[in-house]
């Protein structure tokens, strides 16, 4: 039997974790709780307005109110609308592999991160190369807002890939997992090393990375 794709497996695993946690968990999504990241990845698969809402900050109005339509109904049956993306074109497999890998491991950690006992993973190594196959084609866009040359280097292998080029790069070193969610904005991070000019340094940490 083929095993599912790690886009498919954590989205399983966020619909089972926000279940256990209930849909007023926090999230490291700003406010957001738990039942306000479903609603968010719903819309953002089955509601065409409110998905450019959602990729168009003037538009983010008509994200909002199929959000809160959506917030109606019973946390449960979001979930369970969550688990199995349907007949979208997240379902096809490249479009799932591309739009959907980054995006449920990031809120998946999102949730588990949001909670005061959490830990980080012990990934198969698949999926840690999966991960970072994602942040080598994705990296460039996500390091964009530090303004500054940035190269990633992963622990686990020493394998380093360039996301901005330049003389004397700030180097993000650490495990994959975390290097990706350090690219995608998030603080709640371990083991990660930053080396390169202080000044850039600090212009990277302190930016405003991601989507």
């Amino acid at each position: 039997m083929r095993t599912p794709s790690l886009a498919r497996r954590e989205r399983h695993a966020l619909c089972d974790l926000a279940l256990v946690l209930g849909e007023d968990a926090p999230t490291l999504c700003s406010d957001w709780t738990a039942k306000d990241l479903v609603t968010h990845l719903l819309v953002r698969e089955n509601n065409p307005l409110g998905a450019a809402g959602i990729a168009v900050p003037a538009l983010s109005g008509l994200a909002d109110g199929a959000m809160a339509r959506l917030a109606r109904q019973d946390f449960a049956v979001l979930v369970e609308k969550l688990r199995d993306p349907g007949l979208t074109p997240y379902a096809l497999p490249p479009v799932e592999l591309l739009a959907n890998t980054m995006e449920y491991f990031v809120h998946h950690e999102d949730l588990r991160r949001g909670q005061p006992d959490w830990a980080p993973r012990d990934l198969d190594d698949k999926d840690v190369d999966a991960v970072w196959r994602a942040i080598r084609l994705g990296g460039k866009a996500l390091v964009r807002p530090a303004g500054v040359p940035v190269e990633i280097r992963r622990t686990d292998t020493g394998a380093t890939a360039t996301l901005r080029r330049g003389a004397d790069p700030v180097t993000v070193e650490g495990p994959v997992a975390e290097i990706a969610l350090f690219l995608f904005g998030r603080r709640q991070v371990r083991d990660l090393t930053f080396g390169g000019p202080a000044d850039r340094v600090s212009k990277l940490r302190g930016a405003d990375l991601g989507f």
